[in-house]
């Protein structure tokens, strides 16, 4: 019987040998430019934001207390021709863009070499951990799910002084996303991007994509195709409700993202006792650390079937109480959206013809929003009766009376106030626990 195994795993081998040489094997195609354009719509506008807050929005990529509806674009395109003397490129768009005529696509000059991709990934070295290594103290609580209550069996949680570094690694684990690699500055191909050192301006407000592009240069063939309006701008994540509720959860209502084919939400913030506390919007236990970020439709459909992201029809989600007796969170919020994948010429239906793609084009978008979960007390405040309304603006006119004298008398150049060190605190605390 063992011999019988042996002969036919030779014939299998030869089998397939001899149709890898055959015109049924998949012919590999030549390396083709690619042309990828990343459409963000941002709101991370935060009235009345303090410098708590501030520091922790920073935490999330924020750059500012204060950010309206933005629009962002930026242009990619790699392509394996030889480099000319003097590279050009520029993206010709529509009227409608408000943005001029093109956009010019600056190859960056090469200060050091470019760095070169390597056909498979080096072996992980190991390091040993240094005697005067100081373990990461704290602890950290995640919950997941919409809802007025928490479910059972949370909070997840971790404590650093316990907790080993390849158990800290199970608990961070999420779900991998498809893997997007953009075009790059990279040995042996010819790279441009917009926005660049030359150029870097605003999108207006009113820009749109929709219509007729074309890119040219002299390091690439044209690329012609148009835009509609699924991939156009997304509608800026708007909050029309953070309302607080008599358990302590926060009710987060959103204003509908037309073209939007899924949502997804996260928290972070604090309690009473200093624990790091984490919120997903996920009906299953998920952190989606990747999925802040452009996901493929494929992957979005995919979520939404593991009740992972939040289905196009949803326009609200209950944060459990989990903030209610801390220093209130920073929701981050972000709606995915349509993209176009094309390859010209298409790949031929029959497998025997040959194909010789001249570029492809990715088109991908999002839009993202981000605010303090404390603008839901400050909202439910502004609700106050008359009488409370007149007493607590008493108490501020007197609070600014004795904040304008110690600021007289404080020395010039002194230390922070005490509500700009709570802020940087707590962007301490989340460092030496996570090590960023």
């Amino acid at each position: 019987m063992h011999t019988w195994y042996r002969r036919s795993a030779i014939l299998a081998t030869v089998a397939l040998a001899t149709l890898s040489g055959s015109g049924y094997a998949a012919e590999k195609t030549k390396p083709y430019p690619h042309y990828w354009i990343s459409v963000a719509t941002t709101n991370q506008n935060m009235p009345g934001m303090s410098e708590e807050m501030a520091g922790m929005a920073a935490l999330f990529g924020g750059k500012g207390p204060a950010f309206g509806p933005r629009r962002e674009l930026t242009l990619q395109v790699e392509s394996p021709r030889p480099m000319p003397d003097k590279p050009q490129a520029a993206h010709e768009i529509p009227p409608v863009q408000n943005m001029g005529s093109s956009l010019p696509l600056l190859t960056p000059r090469r200060e050091k070499p470019a760095r070169e991709m390597p056909d498979e990934m080096p072996t992980p070295v190991k390091r040993e951990i240094p005697e005067e290594y100081e373990k990461p103290k704290g602890r950290m609580l995640f919950y997941w799910g919409c809802g007025e209550t928490v479910a059972a069996g949370q909070p997840k949680v971790l404590d650093a002084t316990k907790m080993k570094p390849e158990e800290m690694g199970k608990f961070f684990k999420s779900r991998t996303p498809s893997q997007q690699t953009p075009p790059s500055d990279r040995k042996g191909w010819v790279y441009g991007e917009w926005p660049n050192s030359e150029e870097r301006k605003d999108v207006p407000a009113d820009s749109s994509l929709v219509g007729e592009h074309q890119i040219t240069g002299n390091y690439l063939p044209d690329i012609r195709f148009s835009l509609d309006k699924k991939r156009d701008f997304m509608a800026p994540v708007e909050f029309s409700t953070l309302q607080p509720t008599p358990a302590g959860a926060i009710k987060v209502e959103w204003k509908p993202i037309p073209t939007a084919i899924g949502y997804f939400a996260t928290a972070m913030g604090q309690n009473a006792k200093g624990d790091t506390v984490f919120w997903s919007s996920s009906e299953v236990q998920e952190m989606g650390s990747a999925l802040m970020n452009y996901l493929t439709p494929g992957d979005v459909a995919r979520f939404i079937k593991e009740k992972v992201v939040m289905e196009p029809v949803r326009t609200s989600c209950t944060v459990p109480p989990v903030f209610k007796d801390g220093q209130g969170g920073m929701l981050q919020f972000i709606a995915y959206g349509e993209q176009l994948d094309i390859v010209h010429p298409p790949k031929p239906k029959d497998p025997k013809q040959p194909w010789n793609p001249q570029w492809s084009l990715k088109v991908r978008l999002k839009s993202y929003g981000m605010s303090p979960l404390a603008a839901a007390g400050a909202e439910s405040g502004r609700r106050e009766r008359p009488a409370a309304a007149s007493s607590r603006k008493k108490q501020e006119q007197a609070e600014v009376r004795e904040d304008e004298s110690r600021e007289r008398t404080r020395p010039q150049g002194g230390e922070a106030d005490e509500e700009s060190q709570r802020g940087k605190g707590i962007g301490n605390r989340l460092r030496g626990l996570f090590g960023f």
